[in-house]
């Protein structure tokens, strides 16, 4: 059985797309449909302030009601709230790596920053928790693909960055040189989401499988 499936054309969402198909049965082939959002688009948006908004799903709801595919595959944690009339959420996978990351250069850490250390997170959450470990740093904000705020530190732009371990995990980006942050992060944090149709009966009992019992 072929599936038609929509993903954003990010490396990262094409990483969850085939975690999506590596779990599934081999006769479930998952076709892809690659598209844009808002949050694609997009790169000068603060996502601080930012609340469950269709920022990172729009496109792919309106593929989905429009019957051009029959899942899309999101990162759990952007999911609008509610979700739009019509979509239901079919299945949510266990996830990976919950936790958020402060990722430096090679060699270097938080104990070797220097007073005014430029550090950049998309999250005000994210900057009180790193301000308690670095209080003499300072913060700028953060957007753009994981591959595009890592080059960051590269570019000397900012000393560390802030990013998901989730997304690490899924790019196979482990080797860089970061720390684990204490506390808590956004529900959902590192779990994968299969939207559907609300009328798709058949997909629904397909993915429920997916969702932890």
């Amino acid at each position: 059985m072929k599936i038609k499936a929509g993903a954003r054309s990010s490396p990262l969402s094409k990483a969850q797309f085939e975690e999506i198909r590596r779990a599934l049965h081999p006769r479930l082939i998952l076709d892809p449909v690659w598209a844009e959002s808002p949050g694609d688009r997009d790169r000068t948006t603060t996502l601080r302030d930012l609340e469950k908004t269709d920022f990172f799903t729009r496109d792919l709801d309106q593929l989905l009601l429009s019957g051009k595919i029959r899942i899309a595959i999101h990162s759990a944690k952007d999911l609008p709230e509610p979700l739009p009339a019509g979509l239901v959420l079919a299945a949510l996978t266990k996830g990976v790596g919950s936790q958020d990351s402060l990722v430096f250069r090679k060699g270097e850490s938080l104990s070797t920053l220097p007073s005014g250390s430029v550090i950049a997170t998309s999250s005000q959450r994210r900057e009180d928790i790193v301000k308690r470990l670095c209080p003499n740093c300072v913060f700028t904000d953060l957007r753009g693909t994981i591959e595009e705020r890592i080059a960051k530190l590269s570019t000397g732009e900012a000393d560390g960055i802030v990013v998901a371990e989730a997304a690490l995990i899924r790019l196979k980006l482990t080797h860089l040189n970061r720390i684990l942050l204490p506390g808590n992060t956004i529900p959902l944090q590192g779990r994968l989401a299969i939207v559907a149709r609300s009328d798709d009966e058949e997909i629904q009992q397909i993915f429920h499988a997916l969702i932890p019992k």
